[in-house]
């Protein structure tokens, strides 16, 4: 499964750091998107969802609704059939636009749902 975690980050103690590399560990091709990374973990990152080379399957967000709102027309049209805001990234406005285009969306916590094996269900 492709999988962007939008927010990444190349500090190891921060969730999405941890998550870029759980989904890898878990076999899953990750796209790390952050504007101002060229890599994370010799990973490949991307500086907007439209720079991705592929279709992704997931987006799990790390933004703060502030920053996630200035995206919303990315993740609008970016494809993914589902959107993951963890703890702290809630955005009920972006959710409600992004269900209203057919995209799953989930308050969830990736590396939880990594962990209890979910992921792939949720």
């Amino acid at each position: 499964m492709n999988i962007a975690v939008l927010g990444a980050s190349q500090k190891s103690d921060r969730a999405s750091n941890q998550a870029v590399k759980r989904l890898v560990e878990a076999g899953h091709t990750v796209f790390p998107v952050h504007p101002g990374l060229d890599a994370i973990d010799g990973i490949k990152a991307y500086a907007n969802l439209s720079d991705l080379p592929e279709p992704v399957d997931t987006v799990t967000v790390y933004l703060s609704a502030k920053n996630s709102d200035r995206l919303a027309k990315e993740l609008v049209n970016c494809g993914a059939r589902r959107v993951i805001f963890n703890p702290g990234a809630e955005n009920s406005t972006l959710a409600d636009q992004l269900q209203s285009r057919g995209m799953h969306v989930i308050e969830a916590c990736t590396l939880v749902l990594l962990s209890s094996g979910q992921f792939n269900e949720a």
